[in-house]
């Protein structure tokens, strides 16, 4: 077989979760309940975020928070400051791929 298969938890608890972290990429899954949040940190990597379930609320750098909804992919550049977080009531569940892979990102 020249594929291989990755895993993701399904699951309406809070959970944040490495998939992939090779050379090119690395891929993470993460859900969010109500009011909860990943801690402050600067992005190190060029990041896409797919929500695919609920809101998430971005604040990046000084700007105002924006929230986006399922269905949508946001670009996030290398060396942001950022806030993530679920403010609304339903869970919120996405995807954060950056690639390159941090690995080969300078530091």
């Amino acid at each position: 077989m020249l594929e291989k298969q990755f895993n993701f938890t399904q699951t309406d608890s809070k959970i944040i979760e490495r998939i992939i972290e090779d050379d090119n990429v690395a891929i993470n899954h993460m859900v969010l309940g109500k009011s909860e949040s990943l801690p402050e940190h600067y992005s190190n990597s060029n990041v896409y975020m797919i929500v695919v379930r609920g809101q998430v609320s971005l604040r990046l750098n000084e700007q105002e928070e924006h929230t986006y909804s399922s269905g949508s992919i946001i670009n996030i550049p290398f060396k942001t400051k950022m806030n993530v977080s679920n403010q609304s009531e339903d869970i919120l569940e996405f995807f954060v791929v950056k690639a390159p892979s941090p690995k080969k990102m300078p530091r």
